[in-house]
């Protein structure tokens, strides 16, 4: 099915046209996702949220929820599912922001699908602009996604899940091991006289 058919894709807010020039403007505050937030492989990373100073409040159908898929615009194309501790971020005009309603396919399924080789290239033939490439909503919503058993659907997002936190782990392990590695050699060099 195409993705147009089976959730509905609109786009993040265009900044400028709400943000404040001066403290004294500022009515809301809000945590901004950026494309520095996101990793290629369609998780968030460590790095902090911007703060977005707005002239007035904005529209709930700015932020996240759990559930919906973010989706970077720009090149390398790079869907992020939302959990719940990312919700309520605000979103800017360089992701698009998918909500799956078809009871047929899991939202973590969809941003998985997203994401994969085959997708990314497709996208690449399909993008627009000459110096920064980018993907529209209507590129995306002709996105045949393949259907699968729900059941089948469960399994793999859990598979996906088990996978991504083994690749945290190891990720988190190789800093440490590169720390240790560092003190190690840093006494070795400083006791070379002893």
């Amino acid at each position: 099915m195409k993705l147009g058919e089976i959730a509905e894709i609109k786009t993040g807010l265009v900044l400028t046209r709400k943000k404040a020039k001066l403290e004294s403007e500022t009515r809301a505050k809000y945590k901004l996702v950026s494309l520095y937030n996101v990793n290629e492989d369609g998780l968030f990373n460590e790095k902090p949220f911007e703060v977005f100073r707005s002239k007035s409040e904005l529209a709930p159908k700015y932020f996240t929820e759990t559930g919906d898929i973010l989706f970077r615009l720009t090149s390398p194309n790079t869907a992020v599912y939302i959990k719940e501790e990312y919700e309520g971020l605000l979103v800017p005009s360089s992701f698009g922001i998918i909500k799956v309603f078809s009871n047929h396919f899991l939202p973590q399924y969809v941003a998985w699908f997203l994401n994969t080789t085959y997708i990314k290239h497709l996208l690449e033939r399909e993008q627009t602009g000459s110096v920064i490439t980018s993907t529209n909503k209507s590129i995306l919503k002709r996105i045949e996604v393949k259907e699968i058993s729900l059941e089948k659907q469960r399994k793999f997002v859990e598979l996906l899940n088990l996978y991504q936190k083994e690749k945290e782990l190891y990720t988190k392990l190789m800093k440490e091991k590169e720390k240790l590695f560092q003190s190690i050699t840093k006494k070795i060099i400083n006791s070379q006289g002893d």
